[in-house]
């Protein structure tokens, strides 16, 4: 698979640059995607959150989610109970990026295979090479 066979000329390049820049703009970091893949069954409070993306700290959490709401991803929602809580959902905008987490996920996965099946191989040549 190699780039595609398009008409290219500097305006689309520069045009599909550009939107790939917003795009990243939009997800960059590495916590965004994870933290919407999250919420995808279903709202949950700020700790449920927390607890099932492990390494992140409050204060990056809480700017992601803002991030994420700022950008239409998320919703936070307050409930006037005592104490107040707050969950945050995935809005139906998000479900635009469905395409693009799942082939990332399938690519991630080849990904993985290669490396460890490349360093399997690599391994067996070490070990052959020392055995001679």
């Amino acid at each position: 698979m190699g780039p595609r066979k398009e008409h290219r000329n500097l305006e689309t390049c520069t045009a599909s640059l550009n939107a790939v820049k917003d795009a990243l703009y939009v997800l960059n970091g590495k916590w965004k995607l994870p933290l919407i893949i999250s919420l995808q069954e279903g709202p949950l409070r700020f700790n449920e959150i927390q607890k099932s993306l492990g390494e992140i700290t409050p204060k990056i959490l809480s700017k992601e989610l803002k991030d994420l709401e700022l950008n239409e991803f998320v919703i936070r929602k307050v409930f006037s109970t005592t104490p107040v809580t707050v969950t945050y959902e995935l809005t139906p905008y998000s479900e635009s990026l469905e395409r693009v987490i799942d082939e990332l996920r399938d690519w991630g996965l080849k990904h993985r295979e290669r490396l460890v099946k490349n360093r399997r191989s690599e391994l067996v040549k070490a070990e052959m090479a020392t055995s001679l």
